[in-house]
């Protein structure tokens, strides 16, 4: 009697080629060495991008790691370990009222105001933790997007109307993405929430003893240190704020002082211990994606002013009136394009004054700061590659409309 065997098909024998770590590696090592074989690294152009690639990188290092990166990861690793999933899922579950979830994680991300690449582990953080991705989705966008401070900036260097439509635009998409990503990925959602699997080594007996104000104070003293170091002058738009950020360093220095007596008062060396590791834990899975993708972007778009691969004035050609395909080549552009804190404003002034449209401009500041290739790199590895690539279609498709419009009531 014999046994009938199939041999597995192309698309079979490519997925078990992919499985091997080994020759995953291969793969690898083989478009680096048809990368450096074919690139033409004598010629101005390349050269300027791969100058311009290790200069972001460096200007990262130097303006955003210890100050922003190194302090989210310590966030993150505190919102895994300490905080009460239950509390998270909660207020941030997919089954939590849409208004609640929705209002805190757009709040929780205006009141941060990093950029793209700082609030990721924040984001992995929360979704990790029991987040819906719906709330998850629109925390991942109102980080960057909603903040205030760049907003008034936009007002006043690119105009009222701008900057009114920013700030309009930026809230609604923060709402309107995470409950499509909501809709979209409802069930996958729900069985994720049920798989007990999801928390397994997350939290401790402690933590779930602890009352949940200690906590939350624990983490909320971080989250100042963040805020309060980063904070930014307005240029003298708003006497207040810059009042704040005069006496930054004094308020951080403050919650900083929080932070050690929870420390030193509330929590057990081995819960201290695993805090860290968790931190750890989150910058190798980041770093690593988030500095690649930044060297990237700066070899082919560079820096603002600079000359990369790609020149601002062949981006600046194509963006240069108010119809679908400029402006979905803005939204496109701003999803792959890394933008620094408020470095969005000054960059697309430039672009304005060779020549680009309004419902481009538009486009490229809702779209561009939510998002960078760095950081759609990391959203990769936690959600995949298909909700990555739904949460760029719905940001780009929303961007474009949002330019449309606006081109529409300003001409």
């Amino acid at each position: 009697m014999s046994t009938a065997t199939t041999s597995p098909g192309l698309r079979g024998k490519l997925a078990q080629f992919r499985q091997t770590k080994e020759n995953r590696a291969l793969v690898v090592m083989g478009l680096i060495f048809l990368a450096l074989f074919f690139i033409p690294f004598g010629t101005t152009r390349v050269t300027a991008g791969v100058n311009e690639a290790f200069a972001l990188v460096h200007y990262y290092a130097r303006n955003h790691v210890l100050y922003s990166l190194v302090p989210a990861f310590f966030i993150a690793g505190a919102i895994s370990m300490f905080l009460d999933k239950q509390s998270v899922i909660r207020y941030l579950g997919p089954d939590a009222r849409p208004a609640t979830a929705y209002g805190v994680a757009s709040v929780s991300g205006a009141v941060l105001s990093v950029c793209s690449c700082t609030v990721l582990p924040l984001f992995k953080g929360i979704y990790r933790k029991g987040a819906g991705i719906g709330p998850a989705i629109a925390f991942l966008f109102s980080g960057p997007a909603v903040n205030v401070l760049a907003i008034i900036l936009t007002a006043q260097v690119l105009g009222l109307g701008l900057g009114i439509a920013r700030a309009v635009g930026a809230i609604v998409f923060a709402v309107v993405i995470g409950l499509l990503m909501h809709l979209i990925y409802r069930k996958e959602d729900a069985q994720r929430q049920t798989n007990a699997a999801m928390f397994a080594g997350v939290g401790n007996d402690d933590a779930e003893r602890r009352p949940a104000w200690k906590s939350v104070l624990f983490v909320g003293s971080m989250v100042g240190i963040l805020l309060f170091v980063n904070w930014r002058s307005s240029g003298g738009a708003s006497v207040a704020w810059d009042l704040l950020y005069q006496l930054r360093y004094g308020i951080a220095g403050a919650f900083a002082l929080v932070l050690v007596y929870a420390m030193l008062r509330w929590y057990r060396s081995r819960e201290l211990y695993d805090w860290v590791r968790s931190s750890r834990d989150f910058a190798v899975q980041i770093l690593p994606l988030l500095l690649g993708g930044i060297f990237i972007a700066g070899f082919f778009l560079g820096r603002p002013g600079e000359q990369a691969l790609i020149p601002e004035e062949w981006i600046a050609a194509l963006v240069g009136r108010n119809s679908v395909g400029n402006i979905a080549f803005a939204s496109i552009a701003g999803a792959l394009m890394y933008f620094a804190t408020l470095t969005e404003v000054p960059i697309i002034q430039g672009l304005m004054g060779a020549g680009m449209a309004d419902g481009p401009a538009l486009a490229l500041l809702l779209g561009g700061p939510s998002m960078s290739l760095p950081s759609l790199l990391v959203i990769h590895s936690e959600l995949g590659f298909r909700k990555t690539l739904v949460y760029v279609l719905l940001v780009v498709v929303m961007a474009t409309i949002a330019g449309l419009a606006y081109a529409a009531v300003v001409t």
